[in-house]
């Protein structure tokens, strides 16, 4: 016997598995709540009260690929690898993970960058906070200690800065984006072994303050 709360989480997961056959079928404009909804099943107040919007499946299932990120990478990061190999595993894990849903990557810019459904971003930070905290936890040599504690936050940054890149990178198999790791990652490590320099921490410091300020 199902109970109500798993009845709930299957019909949830229905909306959101059907919202995503749609959308790669008629793609993100041409898919209505109500198309999305008559797919399912169900009445549109019914999806409603799971979804408000469409950008809330999209969200949720970026919430998904997130965990997935995380539960892929996590076991490479395993110690002895030094800073710039854990950066490669993490960022180009995400690129593997997102892979087959590049066509989506604009809507996932808009609703997991966006001010709404903040408690799901929320869970999405947490979530990529742990991983960056794990890549820097388990580097060796482990990073100065100055700059340690701010430096998963940072990484953070860059990995979003590197999705943002990939959302709209036309390339074939997305081969700009997997360059923009290989190189990105070297001058990461590089700059973050400068940063024992007084004039480089300071540069960091500012950086993460005003992007603290513009989030």
């Amino acid at each position: 016997m199902v109970t109500p709360i798993g009845k709930s989480a299957q019909t949830r997961q229905l909306l959101l598995d059907t919202a995503m056959e749609l959308f790669a079928a008629k793609g993100f404009a041409g898919t209505t709540m109500r198309a999305i909804a008559a797919e399912s099943g169900l009445s549109l107040g019914n999806a409603y009260y799971y979804f408000d919007s469409k950008d809330a499946i999209v969200h949720e299932f970026f919430r998904e690929l997130v965990e997935k990120h995380r539960n892929v990478s996590w076991p490479l990061l395993v110690p002895g690898n030094n800073l710039e190999t854990n950066l490669r595993i993490a960022l180009e894990s995400a690129l593997e993970t997102l892979a087959p849903f590049h066509e989506f990557g604009p809507a996932f810019i808009r609703t997991a960058f966006a001010g709404t459904h903040s408690d799901l971003s929320d869970v999405h930070r947490a979530l990529e906070f742990g991983l960056w905290r794990q890549v820097v936890s388990v580097s060796s040599p482990l990073p100065p200690l100055a700059i340690r504690k701010d430096l998963p936050e940072l990484l953070w940054l860059i990995q979003r800065g590197i999705f943002l890149f990939w959302a709209y990178d036309r390339s074939p198999g997305a081969s700009r984006s997997r360059r923009l790791i290989k190189n990105v990652a070297p001058v990461i490590a590089r700059l973050v072994v400068l940063s024992r320099m007084p004039v480089v921490r300071s540069i960091l410091d500012d950086v993460l303050s005003l992007v603290r300020t513009a989030t």
